[in-house]
């Protein structure tokens, strides 16, 4: 097939186009490297069913022709991390939103299904875990910047599943969780490719806020496969699904982990969110996916352990 991968130079956009070149795809990256890396997809440039575009999917004139050409499109293109959000709200919200808006729209014109990736942001302070994909969001204040990326993908849903139920678009909605590996940059507040580096540079470990905040950490391998497999099944179309690992772990005992695995002597430093994210700032205490939905439909289910994907990375760091 024909596949088209918008953000397809980022971290996981990287091991999407590797994944579907192997199965002999031919694949098209667009991508504006505006937050993203060309050296995440230096290794593929070189593949002829490779063809890489740089441009926004915010410019329909760049968008349009790749779609039409298309098979299947993966829509990974979208603002990332907390830090990045939490400075730019308003370009995060339109990228977001206006992106997405300008793929489905192109996507239903020319029948070609569509991956939409959300995130686990979209819960907002919903305390019920571990969170099922119907479950209710519970969103905190309007002056608060994190809020209006939660609300950008919650409009991304909103929107496929009206494609699919008004204009019959094939759609799959995923929602992800904290995908981690290596390639993966601390830049935008990312916080295992942070801590790795610091502890292996002898630095204090920054762990942001009291520690008590709980995560889990799920392998960009494992998130592929899932995503591939969901856009893959027809009874999927229409559907949306957590994508993730369900095993919890708090931000200070990560922290520990890998203090340990790098065999480091870094203290452990706590720093305030608002010192590092402003006043306005404000965290969900915990985020843990039910992904039995996703294993129901199309057997997805977790491989590597967090230990697994810290050597990993740690080991990408090391050399």
């Amino acid at each position: 097939m024909k596949i088209l991968i918008t953000g397809g130079a980022g971290f996981i956009g990287s091991y999407l186009a590797e994944r579907l070149l192997k199965a002999g795809h031919l694949v098209c990256i667009l991508d504006n490297l505006s937050t993203t890396d060309l050296n995440n997809i230096k290794h593929l440039l070189k593949i002829q069913k490779l063809v890489f575009k740089k441009g926004s999917v915010l410019d329909r004139r760049i968008l349009a022709p790749l779609i039409k050409k298309s098979d299947q499109i993966y829509h990974l293109a979208a603002s990332v991390g907390v830090k990045l959000v939490v400075e730019k709200p308003l370009d995060s919200f339109l990228n977001n939103f206006c992106g997405t808006h300008n793929v489905l729209t192109l996507a239903a014109k020319n029948e070609v299904p569509v991956l939409i990736t959300s995130s686990s942001e979209v819960y907002g302070k919903n305390s019920q875990i571990p969170f099922e994909e119907d479950d209710d969001r519970v969103y905190g204040s309007i002056y608060n910047e994190r809020w209006g990326y939660a609300l950008s993908k919650t409009a991304d849903e909103f929107m496929a599943l009206a494609y699919w139920r008004e204009k019959g678009l094939p759609v799959v909605v995923v929602r992800l969780f904290n995908t981690v590996g290596p390639r993966q940059t601390g830049r935008y507040g990312m916080v295992i490719p942070r801590l790795v580096g610091q502890a292996l540079t002898g630095k204090p470990l920054t762990v942001y806020g009291d520690g008590r905040q709980i995560r889990s950490f799920s392998y960009v391998g494992d998130v592929v496969e899932g995503m591939i497999r969901l856009l893959n099944s027809k009874k999927c179309h229409g559907e949306v699904f957590n994508l993730g690992s369900p095993d919890p772990v708090t931000i200070k005992d990560l922290a520990l982990r890998i203090r340990k695995l790098t065999h480091s002597h870094s203290p452990i430093k706590f720093i305030p969110y608002q010192k590092v994210y402003g006043k306005t700032f404000e965290d969900m205490h915990i985020r843990i996916p039910d992904v039995s939905k996703a294993e129901r439909f199309v057997g997805y289910r977790p491989i590597f352990s967090l230990d697994d994907i810290l050597k990993e990375i740690i080991n990408q760091y090391s050399n």
